[in-house]
């Protein structure tokens, strides 16, 4: 069993990035990972949210779920991002909670963590891979070490096969067009064997 303790941290809308970190957590939590499930603080404001059936149903859905913290990525050995894609980036929200983090990268403390990512938009070729490489990006600059699915299992195939990270189309019911429960929770038991590997080596 893992003792590596992983961090899912989320920004979702439509609810669907809450449920892809929902299903990392349950893959993480079947080796035995001490796993957290956290949101992004919304930036948008209220009365845009009000107007949106969807999203305010996310909001409430997810009112419980504890905000992220640079105390969290400190805390964490990996950090899985689930994060939609806007115009073939990261979202605001997801962007900030990186951008504020300069004193944890200023002190060290990003470098080897285990990352990876995962996301969603409304087509197949709504960007998600060029998302997912935005976040990598910054994560190459924090020093991390970034764990991608690739093509290491067939389960990757079957959800449409994003090496990058599980990714999934969301047709305009918001409802997700793949199966990809099972690619996310390997994408997250892969995360946490890489921990595990790091953690094990630096001890």
């Amino acid at each position: 069993m893992s003792n590596v303790k992983l961090a899912v941290v989320f920004y979702s809308m439509g609810g669907t990035n809450y449920q892809l970190a929902q299903w990392a957590a349950e893959g993480a939590k079947e080796l035995g990972a001490d796993v957290r499930v956290l949101k992004v603080e919304e930036l948008a404001p209220e009365a845009v949210i009000e107007g949106n059936e969807g999203w305010k149903a996310t909001v409430d859905a997810t009112k419980d779920v504890p905000v992220a913290t640079s105390d969290d990525l400190e805390w964490a050995d990996a950090i899985i991002f689930s994060i939609p894609t806007r115009f073939g980036v990261m979202p605001s929200q997801m962007k900030q909670f990186i951008d504020i983090q300069g004193g944890l990268w200023a002190s060290g403390k990003t470098v080897n963590k285990v990352v990876s990512g995962m996301t969603s938009a409304q087509n197949p070729h709504g960007g998600q891979e060029a998302t997912l490489l935005s976040l990598y990006t910054t994560m190459m600059h924090w020093g991390a070490i970034i764990a991608t699915p690739g093509y290491t299992d067939p389960v990757v195939f079957g959800a449409g096969g994003n090496p990058y990270g599980t990714s999934v189309t969301v047709d305009q019911d918001g409802k997700m067009v793949e199966n990809v429960e099972d690619a996310v929770k390997y994408q997250a038991k892969r995360t946490v064997t890489v921990a595990d590997w790091v953690k094990k080596g630096n001890q």
